[in-house]
C-alpha cells in the first residue's frame, strides 16, 4: 500500500510541478506579442496514477482566420485614409483651387475689355494666365509627389511582404521536421512565430490558409494566387513598370522568377498594400487626368479663340499657351520597328479630349490602329476607334468610318507590327509641361479683324451684323500684314425680292437670293465666299440700293469684339466629362464645375473610406476581442490557477511526506 501511495504522489508532484511550468510560462510571455496561452492535461492510468501530461496550444483556427481577414481590411482603410485625407486636404486649401485661378484670368479678361488698348490691362491678363499655369504645375506636383511616395511605400511593403513569406516557409520546414516526433510539444514557440508572421502578412495583404501536411500552413493571397506552398516552396512578389516605368503594378514571381509572373489584380487586394493601390488609383489617377485636360481645354481654347481675333500689333493672333507634346509608351512585349510615338492636342479639339489614358494597338491590317480610352484602374471603356496610320499621323481626318480621334494628334515614326501596344498619358504628362507662347499683353487678340458697315444712303431699316470669324487658316485671309486677300465685300439689295449683288477686290458682281432672316449672307452666296472663314447677318427690311460692306478692321485697337469671346470661354461647356455617352446626355462641364467636381469626388471618396474604415476598425476589434478570450493570457486567471497548482503540488507533497513516513515505520518494524 505504501508502494502504490508513494507512485501516486510522485506522480501528483510532477503534473502539479508541470502543470506549475505552464502556467509560468504564460504569465512569463503576456507581453510577448503573438504567444498564445498553453495549457497541459493530463489522463489517469488504470492504476489510478496521474499519465503523461499533454501540453497544447488553446487556439480557435476560426477566430484566428477572422482575425487576419478583419486586420487586412483594418489596415486597408487605415492606409487609404491617411493617404487620402492629406490629398483632400491639400486640394480643398484655397490658394491651390484652380476655380481661384480661372476666375481671376477671366476677371482680368473682363477689364482689358473695359479698355483694349490699355498695355497695363492687357499685361495683367498674362500674369494671370502665368500664375494659373503656376497653380496647375503645384497642384500636379502635388500628385506627382504622392505618386512617389506610393511607389517607394510600395516598394517597402513588398519586401516586408517578401521576407514574412520567407520566414513562414521557413517556419513551416522546422515545425514539418518534428512533427509527429517526441519533440512536437517543445515546439510551441515555432508555431506562435508562424502564426505572428501569418497575421503581420495579413496587415499587408489580405490571406486564406489551407492545413498542409506535416503541419504546414498553405497561404494564399485573396485574390487565389499561391504565395506558400507545401515543402518550402513560395513565391515573391516584384514591382514592374509596363509600359510606364514610373507607374508600379504589383506582380507575384513563380518558380523563382524563371516563369511569367503572374498578375494580381490590384482592385481586390486588402491591406495596407491594397490600400496604397486603391488610393492612387481612385484618387492620385483621376486627379492627375482631370488637372492636365482641364489645363489642355483651357489652354486649346483659349489659343483658337485668340487666333480669330486681331493683336495690338494689327496682326492676326496667336498661341497663348504652348501645349506639350508627351512621348508614347511602348510595351515590353513590342516587337516592331516603330521609333517613336509622340501625341498631343489636336488644335481645336481640346474639349473632345476625356480625362483618361489611352491604348493605341496596331491591328493586323496594315496602317491602321485602334484608339482605346482606359480607366483609372487600366480597364478599357467603350468600342475601340480605328485610324489610318498611312500619313504618319493620326487626327480627326484620319479617322476610319467616322470613328473619334478623342481630341488627339499622334505623329507616328517608323512601322508597327500587328499587338503591339503603347501608352498614351497626354493628361498626365502634360499638367506639369503647359507653358505661355507669349508673355505680351501686346500679343492678347481683342478686336475682330473684320468690320462691317452700313452705308450712310441706305434708306431701308435693314442693319448688317457686326460680323464672326471661325477660320483664319483658310479663305480670304493672310496673316503678315492682316488683309483681306480679295479686298473689302461689298452687299447690295436689288429691286428683286430678296435678291442681291455681291462682290469683292477680285469677283464681278454676282446674283445671289438670300430669303430672310437673312442669316449667314456668306454661306448662303456659296464659293469662293462661303470658304472666307467669317460670315454676317442682314437684319431688318432693305430698300432697293441698300448697300452693306465688309471690309479689314484696320486700326481697330480699341475694339474689343474678340475678346467678348474670350471671355465667354469661362461659362462655355469644354471639359468632357465621360468617355461613353449618349447624344442627348449633357457629357461637359464649365472649367469651374469640372474643378468643383474633381474636388467634391476626392472628398466624397475620403468620406466613404473613413465611414467604412470606421466600421471594419470595430470589426477587427471585436475579432480581437474574441481571438484574445481563447488564445491571449488572462491574468486573473493565471493567478488562481497559479494558486490552485500550487495548493495541489504542496498536497501532493504531503502525500508523498506521509508515504515515506509509512514506509520507513514499516521498515523500522521489520527490524
Amino acid at each position: 500500500m505504501s508502494y502504490d501511495l508513494l507512485n501516486i504522489a510522485s506522480s501528483g508532484v510532477r503534473a502539479s510541478s508541470e502543470l506549475l511550468q505552464t502556467t509560468s510560462k504564460n504569465i512569463a510571455n503576456v507581453n510577448t506579442e503573438g504567444y498564445v496561452r498553453e495549457r497541459t492535461e493530463f489522463t489517469t492510468t488504470i492504476d489510478n496514477q496521474v499519465g503523461q501530461g499533454d501540453t497544447y496550444r488553446l487556439l480557435n483556427q476560426f477566430a484566428q482566420e477572422q482575425l487576419n481577414r478583419d486586420t487586412s481590411n483594418k489596415t486597408f482603410f487605415d492606409q487609404f485614409v491617411t493617404e487620402a485625407n492629406r490629398v483632400d486636404t491639400l486640394f480643398s486649401e484655397e490658394a491651390n483651387s484652380l476655380s481661384t485661378g480661372i476666375n481671376s484670368l477671366f476677371n482680368n479678361v473682363q477689364e482689358a475689355l473695359n479698355q483694349p488698348s490699355s498695355t497695363l490691362a492687357r499685361s495683367l491678363v498674362m500674369t494671370d494666365a502665368q500664375s494659373l499655369i503656376n497653380q496647375m504645375d503645384r497642384l500636379s506636383g502635388i500628385v506627382f509627389d504622392q505618386q512617389s511616395v506610393v511607389n517607394e511605400q510600395l516598394e517597402i511593403f513588398s519586401d516586408e511582404a517578401n521576407a514574412l513569406i520567407q520566414n513562414i516557409s521557413s517556419l513551416n520546414q522546422d515545425i514539418a521536421a518534428v512533427n509527429g516526433t517526441s519533440n512536437a510539444a517543445d515546439a510551441s514557440s515555432t508555431y506562435n512565430e508562424r502564426d505572428k508572421a501569418i497575421r503581420d502578412l495579413s496587415e499587408l495583404i489580405d490571406i486564406e490558409t489551407l492545413d498542409g501536411p506535416n503541419g504546414e500552413k498553405l497561404v494564399f493571397m485573396g485574390t487565389g494566387e499561391a504565395v506558400v506552398m507545401q515543402s518550402g516552396s513560395f513565391n515573391l512578389f516584384s514591382m514592374t513598370g509596363d509600359p510606364d516605368p514610373n507607374f508600379k503594378e504589383l506582380t507575384l514571381d513563380v518558380n523563382g522568377g524563371k516563369a511569367v509572373p503572374l498578375e494580381i489584380d490590384a482592385s481586390k487586394l486588402k491591406g495596407k498594400i491594397g490600400g496604397l493601390l486603391a488610393f492612387r488609383d481612385d484618387i492620385l489617377v483621376p486627379a492627375q487626368n482631370q488637372i492636365g485636360q482641364m489645363g489642355l481645354a483651357i489652354a486649346d481654347a483659349f489659343n483658337e479663340q485668340n487666333k480669330l481675333g486681331m493683336d495690338a500689333n494689327g496682326e492676326l493672333g496667336g498661341d497663348i499657351f504652348t501645349i506639350p507634346t508627351v512621348n508614347a509608351f511602348a510595351y515590353q512585349s513590342n516587337s516592331s520597328g516603330v521609333t517613336s510615338m509622340t501625341a498631343t492636342v489636336e488644335p481645336g479639339k481640346g474639349d473632345e479630349l476625356p480625362a483618361s489614358d489611352f491604348i493605341i494597338t496596331y491591328t493586323a491590317n496594315p496602317n491602321e490602329v485602334s484608339i482605346q480610352a482606359v480607366d483609372n484602374k487600366g480597364e478599357l471603356i467603350g468600342t475601340p476607334s480605328l485610324a489610318d496610320t498611312t500619313s504618319g499621323v493620326i487626327n480627326a481626318s484620319s479617322m476610319i468610318n467616322g470613328d473619334e480621334s478623342f481630341g488627339l494628334q499622334i505623329a507616328i515614326t517608323g512601322a508597327g507590327a500587328a499587338g503591339d501596344q503603347f501608352q498614351v498619358k497626354l493628361n498626365s504628362q502634360a499638367a506639369t509641361s503647359i507653358s505661355l507662347a507669349t508673355g505680351r499683353g501686346e500679343d492678347l487678340a481683342l478686336a475682330s479683324p473684320i468690320r462691317t458697315a452700313n452705308d450712310l444712303n441706305n434708306t431701308g431699316t435693314a442693319t448688317i451684323s457686326a460680323g464672326e470669324v471661325t477660320d483664319v487658316t483658310t479663305g480670304s485671309f493672310t496673316s503678315d500684314p492682316l488683309a483681306l486677300t480679295n479686298g473689302s465685300i461689298s452687299l447690295v439689295k436689288t429691286g428683286n425680292l430678296n435678291e442681291y449683288q455681291i462682290s469683292d477686290g477680285s469677283n464681278t458682281a454676282t446674283t445671289i437670293i438670300i430669303p430672310p432672316p437673312g442669316n449667314n449672307v456668306l454661306a448662303q452666296a456659296g464659293a469662293p465666299y462661303s470658304d472666307y472663314g467669317f460670315d454676317f447677318n442682314i437684319e431688318g427690311t432693305p430698300a432697293t440700293g441698300d448697300t452693306f460692306t465688309l471690309e479689314l478692321n484696320e486700326g481697330g485697337f480699341d475694339d474689343n469684339r474678340n475678346g467678348l469671346k474670350l471671355a465667354e470661354l469661362q461659362n462655355g461647356e469644354l471639359v468632357r466629362q465621360n468617355v461613353v455617352t449618349t447624344s442627348t446626355a449633357d457629357n461637359h462641364k464649365t472649367f469651374n464645375q469640372a474643378y468643383a467636381g474633381m474636388v467634391t469626388d476626392i472628398g466624397v471618396v475620403t468620406g466613404q473610406a473613413i465611414t467604412s474604415g470606421a466600421a471594419f476598425d470595430a470589426l477587427a476589434q471585436q475579432s480581437e476581442a474574441w481571438y484574445e478570450s481563447l488564445s491571449g493570457v488572462n491574468l486573473d486567471e493565471e493567478a488562481a490557477n497559479l494558486l490552485r497548482f500550487q495548493q495541489s503540488y504542496a498536497a501532493s507533497a504531503q502525500v508523498l511526506s506521509a508515504a515515506r513516513s509509512i514506509f520507513e515505520t514499516l521498515l523500522s518494524a521489520a527490524r
